[in-house]
C-alpha cells in the first residue's frame, strides 16, 4: 500500500459520503461533482485494497472497511481542527455530536442538553436516530456519544450506565389493573397491546417474555414512538408497557410489571473518546442526576 496514495482530501471527501450515503448529496456539500466525488473515492479505495461501500437494494452501505476508513477519516479531520485552533490561541469551534433516539431526548437528558446549549450554544450537535443508527454513528465516528437501551453493550466499545428504570403497564385510570400497585405479565391476559412494529428490540422482547409466560394476548395497533403509544392508550384504543422513565399523563396510571427486567440506559463511545475533554465533559454531564 502506497501511503502517499492516501490523501488528507480524499480522507475528508469520504468523511462526508459517509454521513450522506448519497454522492448526490455529499457532492453538493462538497461543492464538486458527483464524477468527481465517485473518482476519489473509487481512488482511495484502490489505494487502500478494499471496497468501502457496498449497494443493498436501493441503499448504499459501508462495508466494515469502510466505517474503519469513515471513522479515522473524521478523527484527522478533528485533530487537524484541535491543532489549528490551538495554533491560533482560539478555543476549538466544532460541537461535540450526541446521538440517541425520541425516548432519551424527551425523557431523559432533556435537562442536561438545555445546561449544556445554555452555557455554550454551538457546544452540541444532535442526531435524532434508532438504536442501530446510533452504533454505527459512534463506530463510524459520526456521534462522539451515543445513548440507549443496550441489552448488552457492545464489544468494540465503552458504555457507561446512566440510567435503569422498570418497565410499566400504562391503562387507564379506570381500568381493572389501575387498582393494583404492580402487575405480572399473567394479569395481562387477553390484553388488547399497543406496541412498536416489528423488529423493534421493544417489541421483541415483550414478545417472547409473554410466550414464555403462556399469556395470550392481541393487537391493538402498532405505533411508533412512546407519545403515539401512549396517545393511542388514553384513547382507549389499549394497554401498553413501556419504559419507565415515560411518564403517565393525566387519565391513565403506569404500574410497574414485576416480572420484566428494568430497561437500561447507556452512554457509549469509543474508547478513546474521552481523551477529548469535551467529550468527557458532556459524559459527565449527563451521568450527573438531576436537582
Amino acid at each position: 500500500m502506497d501511503e502517499r496514495a492516501v490523501s488528507a482530501d480524499a480522507l475528508a471527501s469520504f468523511a462526508v459520503f459517509a454521513d450522506h450515503l448519497n454522492f448526490t448529496h455529499a457532492a453538493a456539500e462538497l461543492h464538486i461533482s458527483q464524477p468527481a466525488l465517485h473518482v476519489k473515492i473509487r481512488k482511495l479505495a484502490q489505494a487502500l485494497g478494499r471496497p468501502l461501500y457496498h449497494r443493498s437494494g436501493r441503499r448504499l452501505v459501508l462495508t466494515a472497511d469502510g466505517a474503519a476508513v469513515a471513522r479515522f477519516a473524521r478523527a484527522h479531520d478533528e485533530r487537524l481542527a484541535h491543532f489549528l485552533a490551538e495554533f491560533a490561541g482560539v478555543a476549538p469551534s466544532r460541537p461535540v455530536v450526541l446521538a440517541t433516539g425520541q425516548g432519551a431526548y424527551l425523557y431523559l437528558l432533556g435537562d442536561a442538553i438545555r445546561a449544556v446549549l445554555a452555557e455554550e450554544p454551538t457546544r452540541l450537535r444532535l442526531i435524532n436516530c434508532d438504536h442501530r443508527q446510533m452504533l454505527a454513528c459512534v463506530r463510524t465516528g459520526q456521534a462522539h456519544l451515543g445513548v440507549g437501551v443496550l441489552a448488552a453493550p457492545p464489544d468494540d466499545l465503552s458504555a457507561v450506565e446512566l440510567a435503569s428504570f422498570p418497565q410499566t403497564l400504562l391503562v387507564p385510570d379506570g381500568h381493572r389493573l389501575a387498582r393494583r400497585r404492580s402487575v405480572a405479565l399473567r394479569d395481562l391476559a387477553g390484553a388488547s397491546l399497543v406496541l412498536p412494529p416489528r423488529p423493534r428490540p421493544h417489541r421483541t422482547l415483550l414478545e417472547r417474555s409473554l410466550a414464555a409466560a403462556r399469556v395470550d394476548w392481541t393487537v391493538a395497533v402498532e405505533a411508533e414512538g412512546w407519545p403515539l403509544i401512549t396517545h393511542f392508550v388514553a384513547l382507549g384504543v389499549g394497554v401498553a408497557v413501556v419504559n419507565g422513565c415515560v411518564p403517565a399523563p393525566p387519565g391513565l396510571v403506569a404500574r410497574p410489571v414485576t416480572d420484566l427486567p428494568p430497561v437500561t440506559y447507556h452512554a457509549v463511545h469509543q474508547p478513546a473518546a474521552l481523551s477529548d475533554p469535551r467529550v468527557a465533559g458532556l459524559l459527565d454531564r449527563l451521568r450527573t442526576p438531576t436537582p
